[in-house]
């Protein structure tokens, strides 16, 4: 994969400055969620002040418009993808053949144009599945594209597939906005600056809520004064190299039956 080969260069060059610098790298990726159903909500995620990895819903009026200008912002895009129990005419259902599926995901793949990667919407009933999860790596494989595991099962044999296939993925390790108040959202970035600063690197999923985003705003410039480096998610993927954080797998091997 071209765009994974750069980024793991780039991902060596980081790790390398902060070497020199005598301080143990800790990286932050970030990645929100739901968009494309409104322009001017929207508009919002695209205008943080960084490398933030936007998630365009297929099945949304704006999916198209937002990705095009998505991607002229420098931004990346990626395909939040409905799986079961979402529904809707791009959903993953357990009950549907492989061909439907496999058509499912090529529209999903025509509506976001510009996309890099691909993460689950909803999908505790599909991400479950390793039958799903091959066919979906497959595809993603023969597509060039990416794989962030949302994790909204504990059961997910997702990232699992996407390691033992060699299908560039990263998991998400801290969700923002399960509560929705300022001091909820507050706390969980707080958790993920501490996940970073422990581990070395965090991936987290908002959403393109009020309280996110006003939060979002006025925290995000204050990351590096923090010492973590907010990167995009394809260095991310580069930075762990497939392999599982602690808090997913053991020996950074993710486990195939949960």
């Amino acid at each position: 994969m071209r765009r994974f080969c750069q980024a793991l260069g780039l991902a060596l060059a980081l790790g390398l400055t902060a070497s020199a610098h005598g301080a143990p790298p800790a990286y932050f990726s970030l990645i929100i969620d739901d968009l494309g159903q409104n322009l001017p909500r929207d508009r919002r995620a695209l205008e943080l002040p960084g490398p933030v990895t936007l998630a365009v819903m297929p099945d949304t009026p704006h999916a198209a418009e937002f990705a095009q200008q998505a991607h002229k912002a420098g931004k990346t895009v990626i395909i939040h993808m409905p799986m079961d129990p979402a529904t809707g005419p791009f959903a993953w259902h357990p009950d549907l053949p492989q061909a439907q599926l496999q058509s499912r995901l090529e529209a999903a793949i025509a509506a976001v144009p510009f996309a890099e990667g691909l993460n689950n919407h909803e999908g505790s009933r599909m991400t479950s599945r390793p039958d799903a999860m091959t066919w979906l790596m497959t595809s993603l494989q023969v597509h060039d594209l990416f794989f962030v595991d949302s994790r909204t099962s504990a059961k997910t044999v997702g990232a699992a597939k996407a390691q033992a296939m060699g299908v560039p993925s990263v998991s998400r390790d801290v969700f923002l906005d399960d509560v929705r108040t300022p001091e909820a959202v507050a706390k969980q970035l707080q958790t993920a600056i501490d996940i970073a600063r422990k581990h070395g690197s965090v991936v987290v999923i908002g959403h393109p809520y009020p309280v996110t985003l006003d939060l979002l705003e006025k925290e995000l410039p204050k990351l590096k004064s923090q010492g973590v480096d907010w990167i995009p998610i394809l260095q991310m993927i580069a930075e762990r190299g497939n392999r599982a954080m602690a808090g997913h797998g053991k020996d950074g091997e993710y486990p195939q039956n949960p």
